[in-house]
């Protein structure tokens, strides 16, 4: 008799939508994500995390990857792929997550804009599969507010 305890792979689903309006015309809000110097110093720009590894190639089939460690805790890895551009209009990609070495999850995102009275209106929505049991995709959304967060405050400088 084995004492291996084996467990059976999970994929659990998710999809949500975060909704902000940022008090900045459509123009300044599109460099921020496409241009990448200013994409970088936003996106995944945590005091917590030490990069690694960065590279973002702005186009259709491009790619983006951050690479890095959380202080005092595990390895991060984000490799993503944009397959629909649309300027100032709609940003599609694909995403691939490692936390640890472990492939924590796959998701689809789109980041869709409009210009508002006020500001810009920034809609990301992500489809993710999130696997064996690592995350349900409640952390994800969490994490994603405090990215906009972060968005917020690098549009306001």
């Amino acid at each position: 008799m084995s004492t291996e305890t084996t467990s059976t792979p999970t994929a659990t689903h998710a999809t949500f939508v975060v909704e902000r309006t940022f008090d900045a015309g459509l123009d300044r809000v599109w460099d921020a994500f496409a241009v990448p110097e200013q994409h970088a110093q936003w996106f995944g720009a945590d005091p917590g995390f030490e990069e690694t590894e960065a590279s973002e190639d702005f186009r259709v089939g491009g790619q983006a990857v951050q690479d890095g460690q959380w202080h005092d805790g595990p390895t991060s890895r984000y490799v993503a792929t944009y397959t629909d551009i649309v300027e100032r209009r709609r940003i599609v990609s694909t995403y691939d997550m490692w936390v640890g070495g472990e492939h924590l999850s796959t998701s689809l995102s789109t980041v869709e804009l409009d210009a508002v009275d006020g500001g810009t209106r920034v809609t990301y929505t992500e489809q993710g599969v999130f696997l064996d049991g690592t995350e349900d995709g409640g952390q994800r959304q969490a994490g994603f507010q405090g990215i906009f967060d972060a968005l917020a405050a690098y549009l306001a400088r």
